[in-house]
This record gives structure tokens, C-alpha cells and sequence, in this order.
């Protein structure tokens, strides 16, 4: 597939915007005006500068098994490199989890709390005051990577309030962008900034498989003089689980997990929490155990997409010097205390995605346990690049070192997790025992979501301790604290029987992170080394 023109403003040849092929001691001065992307030793000895992928899947957990339909990816990526097995999402919702990926922030620095234009996902004010300082936009300006981007962005982007789709974001030189929110068939692309419609022929149509012959053609029309960074962001495995004629059939066997917070009754949680139906109804068991089926049959797409791009970075030579990461947006959840299917909830199935990553200098079969979260990947990505972080205003941190097998390795032992709960202002149709204020309600009045779901949350890992301490901003000021090391499934809410000294330090903590800002985000927690006590839980 032959690409279009760069996006206006795009690199073009024989432009200032263009980087041309030039010696060593050009280069050298090139990357010390654009901010010194480079060190001058790796720069004046014309070194190849690594590029990097970045696949982002929608709404695929790792709790509940998200990654055992990808073999093929997990072959390529996970077993050729590291993946993370406590990988986080600062937000459970795409919009917000998405905005972090970009920036490198927590939503309490980059303002993106729904997926709403009035929640600041791809508004004017998003576009105005943040597009500028993603990491791709560096990549572009300042250390001269051709950056592509293919498939979902924010779930408002192409709204005509904010530009509709002839806005393409500061920092691409080559942009697919879908229209809002993830569709399979008719659907709309921003190409470059003009729209390109889309119908329900499989053969032309299917947007996981445009993304990856769009993705190909890329790989194969691109500059060579340049490195490269791409980005492509599949609807799998959200809504409306449209899986591909041949893989319709699959999985016809398989149920959500029945895990033991699977259909049992929320006790002493939210009230949001508490007023699922227990037991769940036989509709809406099969309901979600069909969606959990289809949800699997469209990742098989995406593990196609994956076995296409690295064979082609291999068949083209440049597999060797790419960085791969794969990961998700945010998790999901199926049933888990009797909450039909949705994500927006601080538990582990919500909340924890997968990371898998490969690359140069990255040792095969390789698992790491270390505390990370998608307000990372910016970061990494730009060190990857040879920029100087400190020049960010970045929350999170590279994980370089980790993926490199750097020793002595001083880590974070917490990470924010923040949420804002939207509700409507009139009774929900479906729902109207209960009061205005909810949303997400399905027909037997379980309601996924309300105003006052807004919670914030610390969660915590070291050597020894792994915990979650999460306050909500409702009337009860409802706590939620659970101790992952003996309750995995977080059923048993220790907030009144833990020691008040350590909940008092960890509500201390929470304060802190919802108001950090780049290196007051990596202030040692409450569980660091040297500051480990015991947790004692009053009898």
C-alpha cells in the first residue's frame, strides 16, 4: 500500500522539515540546535538510531486472561524480550488513559477525566495546551523521528466542535486516525487531515486489517534516512466485538473466568459496588459470557497484525534495531462482583494491562515484576530516543534501565490510580429505582457507573508488601483498602481493621500524588527501602 503525502506540516523533501541524509559532523550540529537528542559520541560515530512501535490495543484486560488468544504475539514480542507483570493504567477509562500515554502524566496534570469533550478528551483546550508536549511530538521536532499514527486516538477526535478531522495533532508526519470511538466496519479515517469513509466489506473494510496494510505500507514507502516511531491503536477488543468471518466460530467453548469474585456480592465496598444484583440473572451471565467470547475472537486479528508487522521489520532488516511495545488502554472486567462488563472500577481487573516489550539490548524470556504504569512509556520512548528527560515535565519514568537488566536498580513502590464517575442529571430509563447521578445501567438496574464514583487510589508493591488504598469523594468519604498478598481477589476491604497509623500514611501519600507534577510523581512511598514496617491488622 503506497502512503499519501505527509500531514500538513509533515516532513517533506528537499524542506526544512526533512531531514537529509548528511555526515557525521552535520548530524552532530543538526541534533545540538534541536536539544541534543543524542549523546555527541553516539551522534559523531553515525550510529543508527533505534525506532520504535507501539501497538495499543482497547479495553483488553490481563487479569482475566487477555493475552491467551495472542500466541503469535506473545511468541514475537513477549518471549523475544520482557513482559510486565504489574503493568497499570493511572485511569481506567480510555480518554484519561489514553491522554497519560501521550504526555507522560497523571489526569490530575493533564485534565483529561472522561471521554466527553466537556471532560477535556480531545477538546480545544487538549489540543491547545497539551498535543504540543506529547512525547511523538518531540520525537518529531526535536529529535527528527518520522512519526505514523494508525486507528483509535481519543474517542472525541473528528468532533466538529474541536476541529473535526481535518485537525491532525502536532507531532505526525504521516496520520490514519479513526473517527470517535472504535468501529469495525463504517467508520470514518482522518487521512492526513481529509476524511475517508468506510463500509462493511470485509475484504477492504475491516479496521484492524486496513491498520496493518496502512502499517506495511508505511514500513515499506517511508524514508530511510530517518528513524521512525509508529504508533497503531486497534478497536479489538472493544465493543461491538465484530470479529473477522473466519475467526466467528472460535472459542465456542470458552466462558468468562469464574474466579472467586466472580457473581458474589460486593460487601463492604462502594455503594456503587453493593447494589449489583447477586446472584447474577441467566441473561446476563450468558450476555457476558458471549461478549467475553467475542472479545477473544477479534484479538485474533491483532495477533495477525502482529505476526505481519514483525516479519516485515525482519524481511526489511530492521526487526534487530525496533523497539516493540504492546499494552492496552485500560482492563475489563466480566462478571467480577456481579458487575455485568465494563471497566471505570479500581480492582485489579480494571485497572492492570499487559506490557510486553522487545528490542535492542532486551534478553529473551524475560519477566519483570517491577511496579510500572503507562505514564512510563513517554519517558522510555524518548530515552529511547536519546532525549534528555529532564527537559519534560513528564510524571512518570524511562524503563530503559529495566529493560536493559541494569542491577541495584532504585524503583517506585506506588502509582496513582485516579478516576472521575459520570452519571446523568435525570433517572436512567432502564433504572429508575434509583436517583439521578448514574450511568452505565443495564436493563436489570445494575449501573456501571455514577457522579460519585470518583475515587483515588495508591497502589502499592515492594518487596513485601502489596497493597491498595483507595478514598472516594462521596458523602461516606468511603475507603477501600486490600491486601493483594492474601486477598488476590480484593474481597475482604480492611479499612477498619488495619493499623490507623499505617492508613494514616497512606492517606498522607494519596494527597501527595494527586497533587505531584513530573519529579514530585517519584517521591519515595510509604513501602520503599528503608521504610517498610509491619502491617498489623486490629483483631
Amino acid at each position: 500500500m503506497r502512503l499519501l503525502p505527509p500531514a500538513p506540516g509533515g516532513p517533506r523533501r528537499n524542506q526544512p522539515g526533512h531531514l537529509r541524509p548528511c555526515g557525521p559532523a552535520l548530524l552532530l550540529l543538526l541534533l545540538l540546535l534541536l536539544g541534543g537528542c543524542l549523546g555527541a559520541s553516539r551522534a559523531a560515530a553515525g550510529s543508527r538510531r533505534p525506532n520504535v512501535v507501539l501497538l495499543l490495543t482497547d479495553d483488553q484486560d490481563e487479569v482475566l486472561g487477555g493475552m491467551i488468544p495472542l500466541k503469535k504475539t506473545k511468541a514475537l514480542i513477549g518471549e523475544m524480550g520482557m513482559t510486565f507483570s504489574s503493568a497499570y493504567v493511572p485511569s481506567a477509562l480510555c480518554c484519561p488513559s489514553r491522554a497519560s500515554i501521550l504526555t507522560g502524566k497523571y489526569p490530575h496534570n493533564h485534565h483529561v477525566v472522561n471521554n466527553t469533550l466537556e471532560g477535556n478528551c480531545s477538546s480545544k483546550s487538549w489540543q491547545k495546551i497539551q498535543e504540543p508536549n506529547t512525547f511523538p511530538a518531540i520525537l518529531r521536532s526535536m529529535c527528527g523521528y518520522q512519526t505514523f499514527f494508525a486507528g483509535k486516538y481519543l474517542n472525541e477526535y473528528g468532533a466538529p466542535d474541536a476541529g473535526g478531522l481535518e485537525h491532525v495533532p502536532l507531532g505526525w508526519s504521516y496520520w490514519y486516525a479513526l473517527e470517535k470511538n472504535s468501529k469495525y466496519y463504517n467508520y470514518t479515517l482522518s487521512i492526513n487531515g481529509k476524511a475517508r469513509k468506510h463500509g462493511e466489506n470485509y475484504s477492504v473494510d475491516y479496521l484492524t486489517d486496513v491498520l496493518a496494510n496502512i502499517s506495511l505500507g508505511f514500513l515499506d514507502y517511508k524514508s530511510n534516512s530517518e528513524p521512525f516511531f509508529m504508533m497503531i491503536s486497534t478497536p479489538a477488543p472493544h465493543s461491538p466485538w465484530t470479529a473477522a468471518p473466519q475467526y466467528q466460530k472460535t472459542f465456542q467453548n470458552v466462558f468468562a473466568p469464574r474466579n472467586k469474585n466472580f457473581n458474589i456480592h460486593g460487601t463492604n465496598k462502594h455503594w456503587l459496588i453493593r447494589q449489583a444484583k447477586t446472584p447474577m440473572t441467566n441473561s446476563s451471565i450468558q450476555f457476558l459470557d458471549n461478549a467475553f467470547r467475542k472479545r477473544w475472537q477479534t484479538l485474533l486479528s491483532v495477533d495477525d497484525l502482529v505476526e505481519k508487522l514483525v516479519k516485515r521489520l525482519e524481511f526489511n532488516g530492521e526487526l534487530n534495531n525496533t523497539y516493540i511495545f504492546y499494552t492496552s488502554d485500560n482492563g475489563y472486567h466480566t462478571g467480577q462482583f456481579s458487575l455485568p462488563i465494563d471497566k471505570r472500577q479500581l480492582y485489579e481487573f480494571d485497572i492492570k494491562v499487559p506490557l510486553l516489550v522487545r528490542g535492542p539490548g532486551i534478553k529473551p524470556n524475560q519477566t519483570s515484576k517491577m511496579l510500572v504504569a503507562n505514564i512510563d512509556l513517554g519517558p522510555t520512548i524518548l530515552d529511547i530516543a536519546g532525549y534528555n528527560l529532564n527537559k519534560t515535565q513528564m510524571d512518570g519514568m524511562s524503563l530503559l534501565p529495566i529493560l536493559k537488566g541494569a542491577r541495584n536498580l532504585t524503583w517506585r513502590s506506588d502509582v496513582l490510580v485516579e478516576y472521575q464517575g459520570e452519571g446523568r442529571d435525570v433517572t436512567d430509563p432502564t433504572c429508575p429505582s434509583l436517583s439521578p447521578g448514574v450511568s452505565q445501567c443495564f436493563p436489570d438496574c445494575v449501573c456501571e457507573d455514577a457522579y460519585n464514583n470518583t475515587y483515588a487510589c495508591v497502589r502499592t508493591m515492594s518487596a513485601r508488601w502489596n497493597l491498595q488504598y483507595c478514598e472516594f469523594d462521596d458523602q461516606e468519604v468511603f475507603v477501600e483498602v486490600y491486601n493483594l498478598t492474601a486477598d488476590p481477589d480484593q474481597i475482604t476491604n480492611i479499612a477498619k481493621s488495619i493499623d490507623p497509623e499505617l492508613l494514616g500514611k497512606m492517606n498522607y501519600r494519596l494527597m501527595m500524588l494527586q497533587s505531584c507534577s513530573g519529579p514530585t510523581c517519584r517521591t519515595p512511598g510509604v513501602f520503599d527501602p528503608g521504610k517498610e514496617g509491619e502491617i498489623r491488622v486490629l483483631s
